[in-house]
């Protein structure tokens, strides 16, 4: 093969399905496969591996409908000069569909990403497994998810859905760290619409069943949704600036614009005196991070806590919050889930976690109850209580009864617990508590008894005293005291019992 002939060849697999098939991509508003990774890493960055591979199918009319490449572009890059693995599915050759031959170059990757500890990113625009090759395109799926299952607490996997995935192609994204959607572009479902009218006869449309909305504010299956394609790798770009590359470096550390050691005055005034009235845990948040800002994820599932990233004194921290604004804050289902799962991806990276607490209990009702509350909020107590990272607690309002000690309560393991001085720690609030202690009471005799339960347990002093609280703080000084709490607890060296893993409720 001489320069011209290898030149046409490379400029074939580049074409991917051909200038028609591309066509028809741009006109449902998608980019190409080759497009999306140029967004995504810097520039010029990309290096391509098995660029001519091509499948050896030969039923069905697939000996006609080789490619080079086959319907996946491999390789690596940069992002902010870092090292990252990326492979992209291209829905021009044969919808994107999964075989044996790209199987192979996609596990091929995920080795390599392992073997060298960086980051892996999947742009997933995919039909499934390719039906022609019947179990060589499942023996495929079943390496990746292999693979994304050895990898997982070693590299960060992150996975966009850029298009449909049906099938198999959902199973990797829900194997991997975080899952990015786009807003009326995205959809991810077992099976499809027809398929669930021809078993259950109920009529439901891509958008409903499986759309972005869907999985970022229902099912809690993906964790960030873009406006647009290039909105959302942008913030896959975001993402990776938080996270440390793999779980043997440090958690990430930027130079902030902000002063590292400073008051805020807001917080003296920010929670109201009447613990029943609501006030936004984000602008707390936001008041003692570094330049304000919370990169928040899963933001439209169980609002009734936050989780995110963010930095303080320029070192990447796990912000754990409840929502007063929604459901009072209360732990349920969806909450536990969705706090636990932030927690242990923070613990598998090295990335300390700040827990700011204000929670009232655990959600009462018989869906609840049906639904398994007790076994999803274990997830939570299990979570903090096996993180060998710094943990930092800080008490803004309620901490009732058994919410109160899962979120990383210094019993269970959090090495510096503080709160307010108008934090209630306490098996329950006063009116529920007199309705047990004093149940005939009524009148001046009732109130009495809230106000004496109130001058016990509505305060942390009981809880200071005991050494269950380290310390009882002035809201103007949580931004001083959490960094000096994350510098005293910089070198922490913690190990778990020995053990091949722990049983986790799930």
């Amino acid at each position: 093969m001489n320069n011209s002939e290898f030149q046409s060849l490379s400029l074939a697999a580049e074409n991917g399905g051909g200038q028609a098939a591309i066509q028809r991509q741009r006109n449902a508003g998608k980019k190409t496969a080759r497009e999306r990774i140029e967004l995504l890493l810097d520039d010029d960055t990309f290096v391509e591996t098995d660029k001519f591979v091509v499948h050896d199918c030969n039923v069905y009319g697939m000996d006609k409908k080789r490619y080079p490449g086959d319907g996946v572009v491999t390789g690596y890059g940069k992002i902010d000069g870092r090292i990252v693995y990326v492979y992209a599915f291209d829905f021009t050759v044969n919808g994107g569909s999964l075989g044996r031959a790209n199987a192979s170059k996609i596990v091929k990757l995920q080795k390599l990403a392992l073997k060298n500890g960086a980051p892996i990113i999947a742009l997933n625009d995919s039909g499934g497994a390719r039906i022609q090759e019947g179990v060589n395109a499942l023996s495929g799926y079943s390496e990746i998810f292999y693979q994304n299952v050895k990898a997982s607490g070693v590299i960060p996997q992150i996975s966009a859905i850029l298009g449909p995935c049906a099938g198999g192609a959902c199973y990797s994204p829900a194997l991997t760290d975080f899952i990015f959607m786009v807003k009326d572009l995205s959809y991810m479902f077992v099976t499809g619409p027809d398929v669930v009218k021809a078993v259950t006869h109920e009529e439901i449309s891509k958008s409903e069943l499986g759309g972005s909305t869907t999985h970022t504010s229902v099912s809690g299956v993906a964790h960030f949704v873009g406006r647009d394609e290039e909105e959302t790798l942008m913030m896959i770009r975001e993402l990776i600036s938080f996270i440390p590359s793999n779980n043997m470096e440090d958690s990430s550390m930027r130079d902030t614009h902000d002063t590292a050691k400073r008051e805020c005055p807001k917080l003296d005034t920010l929670i109201p005196e009447d613990p029943n009235i609501p006030y936004d845990m984000k602008e707390l948040i936001e008041e003692v991070v570094d330049e304000g800002y919370l990169f928040e994820v899963m933001a439209g599932f169980a609002k009734n806590i936050i989780v995110g990233f963010a930095r303080i004194g320029g070192r990447t921290v796990g912000i754990v919050a409840n929502q007063p604004l929604h459901l009072a804050g209360v732990l349920d289902i969806d909450a536990s889930d969705k706090a636990a799962r932030f927690i242990r991806f923070c613990d598998c990276f090295d990335i300390p976690v700040v827990t700011f607490e204000d929670v009232p209990g655990f959600l009462p009702g018989k869906d609840q109850e049906y639904g398994g509350i007790i076994r999803h909020g274990a997830k939570i107590m299990y979570a903090y209580a096996e993180a060998t990272v710094p943990k930092i607690t800080l008490i803004t309002r309620k901490a009732y009864g058994g919410a109160y000690i899962v979120m990383s309560s210094k019993e269970s393991g959090c090495d510096v617990n503080m709160a307010y001085p108008g934090a209630e720690i306490a098996v329950m609030g006063a009116d529920g508590a007199v309705n047990i202690l004093h149940r005939k009471a009524e009148g001046d005799e009732r109130q009495h008894a809230v106000d004496d339960y109130k001058a016990l347990f509505s305060n942390p002093l009981r809880a200071a005293e005991k050494g269950y609280i380290d310390e009882i703080i002035l809201p103007r000084d949580t931004r001083n005291r959490i960094l000096d709490a994350l510098e005293m607890t910089q070198n922490k060296s913690e190990v778990n019992p020995p053990k091949k893993h722990g049983n986790m409720p799930l």
